[in-house]
């Protein structure tokens, strides 16, 4: 009997989805008729967007080539160690350059550009990042000792490379930002996206940032488009190195200007902290307290902190308040 009721009610609830699905085709329908909307946005009929997953295989290749050794899939010695890193360096080209035209053809046709040669171009831009890989070691190698240096907590340099989420935002970074200044589009911002999803680290790939850029812990951390970085620079977790608050259609009015501060030479941002805005220069040598505001300049060799904040402890049974200025 008991089988005979959980039967029928299994029954009753397949027949119940069923009458659910049989309102699809009308709501196909409203979604259909909603892409001539244009309010809304849609991507019919164009290049098709490139994947996350190609980024992705690309930037663990430029990884595999950057740090020869950490991230292959086999040992690496002088008996493979030409043939490995042949192999890995034309596949990159091959994935890049891939990338490139995708990038440059999808915009060409989206936006009735000028013919640019797209696939020409790809590969000539996907040779000159390859041909930049030397110096860029060479740079990623710098802001590793710098991390090294400057952080007791690190073991080794193997460390910082194998688990850093801020020297993975530097290494996207550095590589998005060769392919923005090469006037790469969409590419480089996926790149630094794909990265921030990963670590909480939002580095644009127009902003410029000196060597020895050190993350520390990392997460929220926000360096804008124009923002320019100096050599030797540490940075705390969430930190803001952005823009002002922007006027409606600031977008066009806007785009192209420096809107981000400057952060010169040997710069100490301590956690928490806010620095905005295109005018606001942050002097060599300076150091930033913990969750300090900031959208005026500040002149070399110069402290800024807050006020050290008054603390209330509350004791249940004697019901007192003990009021102590908290030292820093």
């Amino acid at each position: 009997m008991n089988n005979c009721i959980l039967n029928n009610t299994c029954r009753t609830e397949r027949d119940n989805a069923s009458e659910y699905r049989k309102e699809l085709p009308d709501v196909i329908n409203t979604i259909l008729t909603s892409m001539d909307d244009e309010r809304c946005f849609a991507h019919i009929g164009d290049e098709p967007i490139h994947f996350s997953t190609s980024v992705k295989e690309m930037i663990d290749k430029f990884r595999e080539i950057l740090f020869p050794g950490y991230f292959s899939g086999e040992k690496i010695d002088g008996a493979n160690l030409v043939y490995n890193m042949g192999q890995a360096v034309s596949q990159l080209y091959d994935i890049l350059s891939e990338q490139i035209i995708h990038v440059l053809r999808h915009d060409c046709l989206r936006y009735g550009q000028a013919c640019s040669e797209c696939e020409k171009k790809g590969n000539k831009t996907a040779l000159k990042v390859i041909q930049a890989i030397p110096e860029l070691r060479i740079s990623l190698a710098e802001d590793v000792k710098g991390a090294y240096e400057g952080d007791p907590a690190a073991k080794s340099h193997d460390e910082i490379i194998f688990s850093y989420p801020g020297l993975f935002a530097i290494t996207v970074y550095r590589i998005a930002n060769i392919l923005f200044n090469l006037g790469v589009p969409q590419l480089p911002r996926i790149m630094t996206e794909h990265a921030h999803s990963l670590t909480g680290i939002d580095i644009h790939p127009g902003a410029t940032i000196g060597g020895r850029f050190v993350i520390d812990h990392g997460t929220g951390i926000v360096v804008g488009e124009t923002s320019v970085v100096g050599y030797n620079v540490r940075v705390y977790q969430n930190v803001t190195i952005g823009a002002l608050s922007l006027p409606p259609n600031a977008g066009e009015k806007l785009r192209g200007a420096k809107r981000h501060p400057t952060i010169e030479d040997d710069v100490v941002i301590y956690s928490g902290a806010t620095i905005l805005g295109g005018e606001t220069i942050i002097g060599a040598r300076s150091v930033v307290g913990g969750n300090v505001w900031l959208t005026n300049s500040v002149p070399p060799d110069t402290k800024v902190f807050m006020e050290s904040p008054g603390l209330v402890y509350k004791y249940q049974e004697s019901k007192k308040e003990l009021k102590h200025e908290y030292q820093a």
